[in-house]
C-alpha cells in the first residue's frame, strides 16, 4: 500500500488552477493587449524555460513598473527554480546596484523607461547581470522558449527577496517562502473577498512586497488582472468604469488622489479598497465612502508579506455615526486569517492589558513572516535575523494598544521611520547622505506633516564653522545620492536640541513640526 503524499504550497500553483478551470476567461489587462488565463499559464511557463539557463540558479532581478512583465515574473521567476527580486523603480542607480550586487542576480529584466536608469547601474559592476529588454527582445525570447516548470522540494525554500530600507540606512534583503505567500495569497482571497466576477486593479506597485501578494491571489480566485503603469487619477477613474473594477489597494495617499479628482463620481456597485502603509484619516474614509469605496485598513511590513494585520469590520458597528466609524477602520485591527497572531509586549516580552491605554511594542508571528534577512552570499544573515526576533517574535519597532474588543492601534513608531506615500524612508539613510557634505557638521532628519504624502523628510542642520550652504543645495546633494523622494522637502539650520549626554532630542524637532495638526503616526 503506497502513502498518501502531499505537495508542497506554493503561490505558483494557484495559475495551473486558474488555468485548467478557467483557461479561457480574461486574466491579463494591460493597455491594449489581453492574456486568458491559458496563455498567461503559456507565457509564465516560456519565461522560465528563457530564465532558467540565465539565471543557473542565481535569483533575477525585474524592474518595470506594473506591466504583465512585472506580472508575469511573480510566476516565471520562480517556475525557474530561482528567486524573484522586484526592484523599486524610485530608487536611484547606486541603490538598484547595491541591491543586484547583493542578492547576486544573474539577470535583469526592464523596462525600456529604465534604459537610461539601468545603463548606470551597470557601469562599473564588477559582475553586471545579463540584461533582458521587456518589449521586442522579451516577447521573441518567450516565442522561442518551451515551458518549464521547476517546482520546490520545500515549501520553505526561497521564494523572493524584498529589499527594505529599515532604519540603519542600508538595504535589507528579507526573505520570503513558499509556504507563506501561498497562505498569505488565500488570506487576501477570503479578506478582501476576491471571486472570479472580480476585476482587480493594480493601484499598489507590485515591488512592493510582491504587491502585497495579490499576483497569487487575483490568480488563486481567477479574477482578472487591470495592469496599470502609473497611477494617474484620470486613467484610475477611467479603467473603474470601463474595466468594471472591483478591487484595488493602494496608501492612503492614493486614496487621496482618486477621492478628490476631478472624476470622481460615486460607483455602484461598491468598489472594495484595502488601505496600508500609514492609517487613513478619517475624512478620507467619509470621502471614499460617499463615493462607494469600501475600504478596509491593513497594517504589515516586508518582513510579513505585506497585511499581518486587518481591521476587520463588525456588522455591529454600521449603526455608529460616520464619525465612531472612521475611528474604527483607521485602527490596525486584528492577525490575519492564516493565523498570523499580534501581540502587543512590554520590555519584559509579556503582553500589556488590553485596556487601550497601555502601550507596548508590537510583535508578531505566523505563517506569513520572513525566513529572515539575507546575508552576501546568498545565506540567512543570522545576526540581524535573531535581532529582530530575540524569541521567535518578530519585533516591527512600532508601539500600540490593545483595545478592549482586541482591537490593536498604533500609537507612535520606536523606529527613524518616515513613511511617505506608503514608501519607508530611513532616517539614518537620508542623515548618512546630508553628512556627505564637506559644509555639514551635524544633522538630524524626522517626519514632517504633508497633506498629500502624509509625510516626508524635513533636515535640521548645524554647518561647520565658517560654511555657507543654502537649503537647496543640500536637497540637491542627497538627490545625487538617493531616490528623489528621499530628499527633504525643508532644510533648517541652526544647533540642535541634545540630552545632557548629547543624544539629539527628535522628539522635540517631531513636535515642532507637528504642532497644531491633527497628530497621526510621526
Amino acid at each position: 500500500m503506497h502513502a498518501l503524499s502531499f505537495e508542497p504550497l506554493a503561490p505558483v500553483s494557484y495559475l495551473d488552477r486558474a488555468a485548467a478551470a478557467h483557461g479561457d476567461r480574461t486574466a491579463v489587462v494591460d493597455g491594449g493587449r489581453r492574456f486568458s488565463y491559458a496563455e498567461l499559464h503559456d507565457r509564465c511557463g516560456r519565461l522560465a524555460g528563457v530564465l532558467a539557463p540565465l539565471a543557473g540558479g542565481r535569483p533575477v532581478a525585474v524592474l518595470a513598473p506594473n506591466t504583465h512583465v512585472l506580472l508575469e515574473a511573480n510566476f516565471g521567476v520562480p517556475w525557474a527554480g530561482v528567486p524573484l527580486v522586484a526592484v523599486n523603480t524610485r530608487l536611484s542607480a547606486g541603490e538598484v546596484r547595491y541591491i543586484l550586487e547583493h542578492s547576486r542576480a544573474a539577470v535583469l529584466v526592464h523596462d525600456p523607461v529604465f534604459d537610461e536608469l539601468v545603463d548606470a547601474v551597470v557601469d562599473g559592476m564588477a559582475r553586471p547581470p545579463r540584461r533582458v529588454r521587456a518589449g521586442d527582445e522579451y516577447e521573441r525570447l518567450l516565442a522561442g522558449a518551451s515551458p518549464l516548470r521547476v517546482t520546490p522540494e520545500d515549501e520553505r525554500a526561497l521564494l523572493s527577496i524584498n529589499y527594505t530600507s529599515g532604519t540603519t540606512g542600508r538595504p535589507k534583503g528579507v526573505m520570503y517562502h513558499h509556504r507563506g505567500a501561498y497562505l498569505q495569497a488565500l488570506a487576501m482571497v477570503g479578506h478582501t473577498g476576491l471571486t472570479p466576477s472580480s476585476v482587480h486593479l493594480w493601484t499598489l506597485p507590485m515591488f512592493h512586497c510582491n504587491g502585497w501578494c495579490f499576483p497569487w491571489a487575483v490568480t488563486a480566485a481567477a479574477a482578472t488582472h487591470v495592469c496599470l503603469p502609473r497611477v494617474e487619477p484620470g486613467e484610475v477613474w477611467r479603467l473603474i468604469r470601463e474595466e468594471g473594477v472591483t478591487h484595488l489597494n493602494g496608501a492612503p495617499t492614493v486614496l487621496s488622489m482618486l477621492a478628490y479628482a476631478s472624476e470622481a463620481r460615486p460607483v455602484s456597485p461598491p468598489v472594495r479598497v484595502a488601505t496600508g502603509g500609514a492609517p487613513p484619516s478619517p475624512a478620507i474614509l467619509r470621502r471614499m465612502g460617499e463615493l462607494g469605496f469600501d475600504v478596509t485598513h491593513l497594517y504589515g511590513l516586508t518582513e510579513t508579506f505585506g497585511p499581518a494585520m486587518i481591521c476587520d469590520w463588525r456588522p455591529e458597528w454600521d449603526g455608529l455615526d460616520a464619525g465612531a466609524q472612521a475611528r474604527l477602520k483607521a485602527r490596525q485591527g486584528v492577525g490575519n486569517m492564516i493565523s498570523c497572531r499580534a501581540r502587543v509586549i512590554d520590555e519584559r516580552g509579556a503582553d500589556v492589558p488590553a485596556d487601550g491605554a497601555s502601550v507596548g511594542e508590537i510583535a508578531l508571528r505566523g505563517n506569513n513572516v520572513m525566513l529572515g534577512y539575507l546575508d552576501e552570499n546568498g545565506g540567512i544573515d543570522a545576526e540581524a535575523t535573531a535581532q529582530a526576533a530575540p524569541d521567535g517574535w518578530f519585533r516591527t519597532g512600532d508601539l500600540g494598544v490593545v483595545h478592549p474588543d482586541g482591537y490593536v492601534e498604533l500609537r507612535d513608531r520606536s523606529k527613524d521611520v518616515i513613511i511617505s506615500g506608503g514608501e519607508n524612508i530611513a532616517s539614518v539613510e537620508v542623515e548618512q547622505a546630508i553628512m556627505d557634505h564637506p559644509a555639514v557638521l551635524e544633522v538630524a532628519v524626522v517626519a514632517a506633516p504633508d497633506e498629500k504624502w502624509g509625510e516626508t523628510p524635513a533636515a535640521f542642520v548645524t554647518l561647520q564653522e565658517g560654511a555657507e550652504v543654502d537649503a537647496a543645495e543640500i536637497i540637491e546633494h542627497v538627490r545625487g545620492r538617493l531616490a528623489r523622494f528621499k530628499a527633504p522637502r525643508t532644510v533648517t539650520f541652526g544647533e540642535l536640541p541634545k540630552t545632557s549626554t548629547g543624544k539629539v532630542q527628535k522628539y522635540v524637532l517631531r513636535d515642532r513640526l507637528w504642532a497644531g495638526t491633527q497628530r497621526r503616526i510621526q
